[in-house]
Order: structure tokens, then C-alpha cells, then sequence
């Protein structure tokens, strides 16, 4: 039902026919030897038009703003869309409606707004090609990585449709003959959900899913790169029967987002912020929110170490590290970020991996098939990585795997060998594809460099010693272990760092609880 055109790379068009929406481009990067890109091959964005929304979602109705911004695919460059920039104005709007939401939201019963959850997540799963593809262009992620999120994201609506109908309370002994003591779990309130690009689906429902589960209504400020999965995401909790005020949706432009922040921290009648980020932007809201003494949950930077010990399974540790490092061009939360390995395999290692690179690593837009890595998600993302590379061979690292920044925002994946713990790459994250190696000759080593940073989100390690495991499982100083095991992230497990990595916990039972305010009654004057 649409009609197909012949693009340059520069050019773009887009058809309406049969309720769909179609963007064409074509693009056109140089190939490396030894990573394939795809050439000259046109990509369409053709998805329901009903999911393809633009405009802010407030009080149940799309808005439009003063202003607009526009949706980059990062592969080209080119505009996807333009979108209402909402401001200060709409984002008060929004966090006035789910107050006046949230007092007849809390009387939902349990399974009511349990049932709701399932209709969401039911929605989800319907439409997940759709909301996949819009993930493929506005984030750059591989098609299968995009399908993948969408199951993920689905996972948390499930879960906590579920552990709704599971807050329990306590009735605690007393020690007062005419005395009960109960303690009752409520809901805090309006929340202010403000979300990263890297998982623009996923990170919404992580937080979305407990607060609507525990009675709490929500104002979300999606990443200005990636608001059309958010928006999407509106259109299906309507569609659901979720209702008006309940779930609102401000996108805004990196301009305006300042101002709106400062709305969704700083407004008395928001009681709870939940923040996915950089630990800098993290600290600011902290501040913001303290002056109203905001129950707050942050998930910040992250810069995991990954530690193969001489007794490792060499192939599954690489293995490990292929699926830890370059799952969305490495641009994960818990993404690895420093690989330690000891002397006696270190070797074996290096070249195994080397080798799985070639065979498995393929670069170009995300919408096609044969694609592994897609690019970064803009041109400063790659030049940080640029920068980093650079760092390290100056300061004597050997590139033995790509290396070189491409065009627009697309970057090799890139193997170091002989990093020391003086390179930029292994004092900063990454969040590309960046692999750097650092060889060390024993466990006490190991966790030196592995702690030896003020964040603390994941780790990971293979070993074959039982003891060596409940050793190192127990002294990494990080809130997420993976042991023989290079993906963690389930909504059934909780998800969060210590030090300067975060607050609070999201996912799994404790997830909800970020949500909830214990309330002690005590109930006098019974008769023994």
C-alpha cells in the first residue's frame, strides 16, 4: 500500500496511504576491511500512523506546543519527524493533570489496575514490529535489538501487572493488650519520570509499570533523541483503557529540557522523581528535588568492570564479552567498560575475541537484516570515543581491531591491547564500542582496579572456582553481579548500583516499593 521512490542519499520522502506512515532514505557509508557495511541500500520507517504521534500527551489528549523539534535517525542524519517542544507551561499542565488523576486512581482496586497493566502489555506485544522499527530509527539499534526491548519493556508491564495485586501491609504484635499495630502501603503520588534515549521503551515501563501498579499516576520527560517510542507508548496506554491524566507524555527539545526538569523536580505537587542517567545531570536533580523532599530513585553512570580469571571458560568469556560490550554499539547501563584479564589466558583471550569480532560484527543501519552495530546515537558519541582512542594509543595501547571513527555517528568496534589504568578509557565510561584489555597477574589485582572507581552499577567475571566466585561476587562493589554471564538485565530481578551509580532499586519485588509510603495505624481502645 505504498508507493515505493527511488532516494539519494541526501534525499527523503514521505507517503501516507492506509493508515501508515513511510519514511524512504537510502545510506551510503565507506567500507572498512574487516567490517562490512551495507551500501547504497534505501531503509523505510513504514509503521501504523496511528503509533507515529507527534504531539505532548496530557489529561488524555494529544497537545500541541508553540514549537516543534525534530527526530534524527541517527544512521543518516535525516529527519525522521518533527515534534511539539513542550515547555514549562505543558509540563506544568501535565503534572496538574495527574493530581487531579491520581486521587481517583488510587481507589482502582489492585486487580483493576492490574487488569489494565495486562491490556498494555497485551498492546505491546501486538504492535512490537511497529514499535520496534520506530526504536531502529530514532536510536540506530539493530532491528532484532529493537524487537528485543519491545519483549523487554512488555516483561516489566507483565511483572508488575502481577506484583500489584502482592503490596502487602503488616499487622505487627503489640505490646499493648488494647492496641493494634497495622502497617498499610500507599501510593506517594504523582511521579516525574525522566528516561535516557539508549532504551526508550524499556526505561519507561521499568518505572511506569510500579508506579501505575502501586496506585501512583505519572508525568514522563522521554530523551529529546527518542520521544517517538514514548509517544507510541501513550497511544497504547490509551488504547488500553489507562485513564486521562493517569499516564502523560512531555517531550521536549535539549533546550527546553532545563526548564522542564526543573517543573517535574521542584513542583510541590509532584512527590516522587525517577531518573535513568549520567551521574552529573542525576546530581542536579537531587538538588532540585531536595528543596520539596521528593522521594527520588536514580540509576546513573556506570563503568563495569569485566574480569576473566585464569580458570574461565575462554570461549564463553568471550562470548560473555561480545554480548556484554557491543549490544547496542555499547551504549548500556551496564555495559563493560574495563576487561581485566590474567596473564596466563590473556593471550588466548585476546585473539579468541579478535576473531569473534570478524566473524560476528557487521555495521549499517539498523533496519537491515545483516546488521550487528548500528551507529552511535550522535556525532558527539562517536568523537568521545574518537577522543578515548586516542588517549590510549598516546599513552602506549595497541589497536589491534578497528579504531577509527566513520562517517556521521557511526564508529568502528574497536579492540585495545596493553591498556594500562592510566588511559581516559578506563577512567571514564565509554558508552560505545570500545573495548579495551588490561592484563593482571592475581584476584587481589583484579578487585584493586575493578573497585578503584566512585560508580558502582554492574560487573562481571568468569572464573571456574567455586570459592574464587563467592569471593569476587562478594568484594565487587557494584549493585549487579553477572557471574559466567555477559546479559543480566529480567524484570524479575532487582535492578540498581551502589556509590555514585544511583538510588533506590528498580524491577523485580523491590521495584514497586519505590512507589509505595508505609503508613503506621494504630488502632486503640480495644477491649482485651
Amino acid at each position: 500500500n505504498i508507493t515505493a521512490f527511488y532516494l539519494t542519499s541526501c534525499g527523503q520522502i514521505y507517503s501516507r496511504a492506509m493508515g501508515s506512515f513511510c519514511l524512504l532514505r537510502s545510506l551510503c557509508l565507506p567500507r572498512q576491511v574487516g567490517l562490512p557495511l551495507v551500501m547504497h541500500r534505501q531503509y523505510s520507517l513504514d509503521i501504523s500512523a496511528q503509533l507515529l504521534r507527534t504531539q505532548g500527551y496530557v489529561n488524555g489528549q494529544w497537545i500541541n506546543a508553540p514549537s516543534t523539534f525534530p527526530v534524527l535517525d541517527p544512521a543518516t542524519g535525516e529527519e525522521i519527524a518533527k515534534v511539539a517542544d513542550c515547555g514549562p507551561a505543558e509540563a506544568k499542565l501535565a503534572v496538574d493533570a495527574a493530581y487531579k488523576a491520581f486521587y481517583s486512581w488510587k481507589q482502582h482496586t489492585a486487580k483493576e489496575r492490574s487488569v489494565l497493566l495486562r491490556k498494555w502489555y497485551d498492546l505491546l506485544t501486538l504492535n512490537k514490529e511497529d514499535l520496534a522499527k520506530l526504536i531502529t530509527f530514532e536510536c540506530g539499534k539493530p532491528m532484532k535489538e529493537s524487537l528485543g526491548e519491545i519483549a523487554y519493556a512488555a516483561g516489566f508491564l507483565e511483572w508488575f501487572s502481577e506484583e500489584a495485586r502482592r503490596v502487602y501491609g503488616d499487622v505487627v504484635p503489640s505490646a499493648a493488650k488494647d492496641r493494634r499495630i497495622l502497617l498499610l502501603k500507599q501510593p506517594v503520588g504523582v511521579a516525574s519520570i525522566i528516561t535516557p534515549w539508549n532504551f526508550p521503551s524499556a526505561m519507561i515501563t521499568r518505572k511506569v509499570g510500579a508506579a501505575l501498579a502501586a496506585g501512583c499516576t505519572i508525568v514522563v520527560k522521554p530523551a529529546e533523541d527518542t520521544p517517538l517510542s514514548a509517544l507510541a507508548l501513550a497511544e497504547l496506554a490509551s488504547q488500553a483503557g489507562i485513564p486521562a491524566g493517569v499516564f502523560n507524555v512531555v517531550p521536549c527539545s535539549r533546550e527546553k529540557t532545563p526548564s522542564v526538569g526543573a517543573v517535574l523536580c521542584t513542583d510541590p505537587l509532584v512527590g516522587k522523581v525517577s531518573f535513568t542517567g549520567s551521574t552529573a545531570t542525576g546530581k542536579i536533580l537531587l538538588k532540585l528535588a531536595a528543596d520539596t523532599v521528593k522521594r527520588v530513585s536514580m540509576e546513573l553512570g556506570g563503568h563495569a568492570p569485566f574480569i576473566v580469571f585464569d580458570s574461565a571458560d575462554v570461549d564463553k568469556a568471550v562470548a560473555g564479552a561480545m554480548n556484554s560490550k557491543f549490544r547496542n554499539s555499547g551504549q548500556t547501563c551496564v555495559c563493560s567498560n574495563r576487561f581485566l584479564v590474567q596473564s596466563k589466558i590473556h593471550d588466548c583471550f585476546i585473539e579468541k575475541l579478535g576473531k569473534a569480532m570478524d566473524a560476528e560484527l557487521r555495521l549499517g543501519h539498523g533496519s537491515d537484516p545483516n546488521t550487528t552495530q548500528g551507529p552511535l546515537i550522535n556525532v558527539r558519541a562517536s568523537e568521545k570515543v574518537e577522543h578515548q582512542v586516542m588517549d590510549a594509543v598516546s599513552r602506549g595501547a595497541k589497536v589491534l581491531r578497528g579504531g577509527k571513527r566513520l562517517d556521521g555517528s557511526f564508529h568502528q568496534p574497536t579492540l585495545l591491547a596493553d591498556v594500562t589504568t592510566d588511559m581516559l578509557c578506563t577512567r571514564e565510561e565509554t558508552f560505545g564500542p570500545l573495548l579495551p584489555v588490561i592484563r593482571f597477574s592475581t584476584e587481589k589485582e583484579a578487585l584493586a582496579i575493578a573497585n578503584a572507581s566512585h560508580v558502582g552499577l554492574a560487573g562481571y567475571f568468569f572464573s571456574q572456582d567455586v570459592s574464587q566466585i563467592w569471593r569476587v561476587a562478594e568484594n565487587l562493589e557494584v549493585g549487579m553481579v553477572g557471574v559466567n554471564e555477559g546479559l543480566l538485565s529480567t524484570p524479575e530481578a532487582s535492578f540498581g548500583g551502589v556509590k555514585q551509580s544511583g538510588l533506590g532499586r528498580e524491577g523485580s519485588k523491590y521495584g514497586i516499593e519505590e512507589y509505595l509510603d508505609v503508613k503506621y495505624m494504630c488502632f486503640g481502645g480495644l477491649t482485651p
